[in-house]
């Protein structure tokens, strides 16, 4: 049966899949929240370590995702991440207290974690450099529509049934998965990886974990608890003894050499700022629906989901037209100027300000982001060898799950220091200035993007660009060459 389907199609069925039911899960808990906290009779503050549990076991076990993935086959980690994700997820919505839901989420978390580098790695190692942009679009997919589908879909779930369904309906998605890669998916066999870095994966583990932990808590309890300052200097002090080890080792679990590429480089602080500003301002939106207009869960995730139609109309516009056309500099570059605008137009928006201004906004956000993080898929691994794929996928998805957790902290620390309400003739109202400047240093952190993209240069990812990669295979071997080197 495996020949009835290309691998292309496989692997891109089963990794589009699973991407989708693990990003959506972290938007579509957030709805379910208020409701298990009441279920179990605990503190809005206590029932956070559900989320949180989930951020931190993920972050843990990033990096060791790549290793996995070379070691015993990306087929192999990627049935196993799906199984361990889908069966955590039953569990979690089995759960009789606070206590076996979190012990679930961070289950779950460690399924998440191999998901997308592993499935990353081997959906580029499939498309050739010349087809990456497709795969690109094909990857925007998950990323950018399933945050916006999982405030609506908890929405209906915790309204009409119950909590414990945002948690069922990941069975479904990850048991068709996981069949669908059994039938189809081909074990391709990858060159040893060497032994495990123990020491890497500690540090970097607990580095991204700790950081993780004090990026997510930091908003709720404040930047000034002993408890948030003490880890998050825990996680830098064990992240920067991370790089003096890593540069060190022969076979580092995380390759940080792979930042002296200078596309791969451009391309991972292009991703990073472009996830704060990106995550941040959607988790900026949906506080302003809810807490500053007023709007239920429900209102809300339809509200936001204009982005992602923005998103689905902005990939076949990237991949089709204007990547080919205008190379990932001006590409990148035009959307992240998009990006600015769209999140910088939400600071005018008042009290009476009509909501389809606000669905307008959404959709040409999600239009932008298509333009932003299309290109950069496709041509950030331009120069990457095949061998160090699954390392460069480990890294790039790491500072991803990053941007997005500061950002969320950045755009909700700005929210809290201005104030979310205000007194007006005696009464508190919201304070939808609190919003405004949120949005303002969400555009901020886009357009410090931009010098980034500047810096990546064409010729670099020249075997990407329809049309232009046109040299011959020893050309292209030697262009390769000098830019690894470089």
């Amino acid at each position: 049966m495996q020949a009835r389907i290309s691998q292309k199609v496989a692997v891109s069925v089963v990794f589009v899949a699973a991407m989708f039911m693990s990003i959506m899960d972290v938007t579509i808990v957030n709805v379910a929240l208020p409701t298990i906290g009441r279920d179990f009779h605990v503190s809005p503050t206590a029932v956070d370590a559900i989320s949180i549990g989930f951020l931190v076991s993920l972050a843990v076990f990033i990096p060791a995702s790549g290793w996995l993935g070379d070691r015993f086959g990306g087929k192999r980690i990627l049935l196993t991440a799906i199984v361990v994700f889908t069966v955590a997820s039953a569990l979690c919505g089995l759960a009789t207290s606070l206590g076996e839901l979190v012990a679930f989420r961070v289950l779950q978390g460690v399924g998440g974690g191999m998901l997308a580098p592993v499935g990353m790695a081997m959906l580029f190692r499939v498309f050739p450099p010349e087809e990456r942009i497709r795969a690109s679009s094909i990857l925007t997919v998950p990323t950018t529509l399933a945050p916006a589908l999982g405030p609506v879909l908890g929405g209906l779930l915790v309204t009409d049934l119950s909590w414990r369904w945002v948690f069922y309906v990941n069975v479904p998605i990850g048991a068709v998965a996981l069949l669908f890669g059994i039938l189809f998916l081909k074990s391709v066999p990858q060159a040893q990886p060497g032994r495990f870095d123990l020491p890497g994966f500690l540090l970097s583990g607990l580095g991204l974990g700790l950081l993780m932990y004090g990026l997510s808590e930091g908003p709720v309890k404040g930047w000034h608890s002993a408890d948030v300052l003490a880890t998050i200097a825990a996680g830098a002090v064990l992240l920067v003894i991370m790089v003096f080890v890593l540069l060190r080792t022969a076979e580092p679990i995380v390759d940080l050499r792979l930042l002296a590429n200078r596309l791969f480089r451009s391309s991972n602080g292009v991703m990073i700022l472009g996830s704060i500003a990106f995550l941040g301002s959607l988790y900026a939106v949906s506080l302003y629906y809810q807490d500053g207009r007023g709007l239920s869960a429900l209102q809300s995730g339809l509200s936001t989901f204009p982005e992602a139609f923005g998103v689905m109309a902005g990939a076949q516009l990237a991949s089709r037209f204007l990547y080919p056309r205008l190379g990932p500099k001006r590409h990148i570059t035009l959307g992240l100027v998009g990006v600015a605008l769209s999140i910088g137009l939400f600071a005018l928006m008042g009290p009476t300000t009509s909501l389809w201004w606000a669905r307008l906004l959404m959709f040409t956000l999600g239009l932008a982001m298509g333009q932003v993080f299309v290109p950069l898929q496709a041509a950030a691994f331009a120069t990457i060898t095949p061998a160090a794929t699954g390392k460069a996928s480990t890294m790039f998805n790491a500072i991803r799950q990053l941007g997005g957790a500061v950002g969320v902290a950045v755009l909700t620390t700005a929210i809290v220091l201005v104030g979310p309400l205000h007194v007006v003739g005696g009464h508190l109202a919201a304070n939808l200035t609190a919003y405004r400047v949120a949005f303002l240093v969400g555009a901020a952190f886009a357009l410090l993007a931009i010098p980034c993209a500047l810096t990546i240069r064409d010729a670099d990812a020249a075997r990407t660009i329809p049309g232009r990669g046109g040299l011959s295979a020893a050309g292209s071997r030697k262009e390769s060459a000098a830019v690894l080197a470089d």
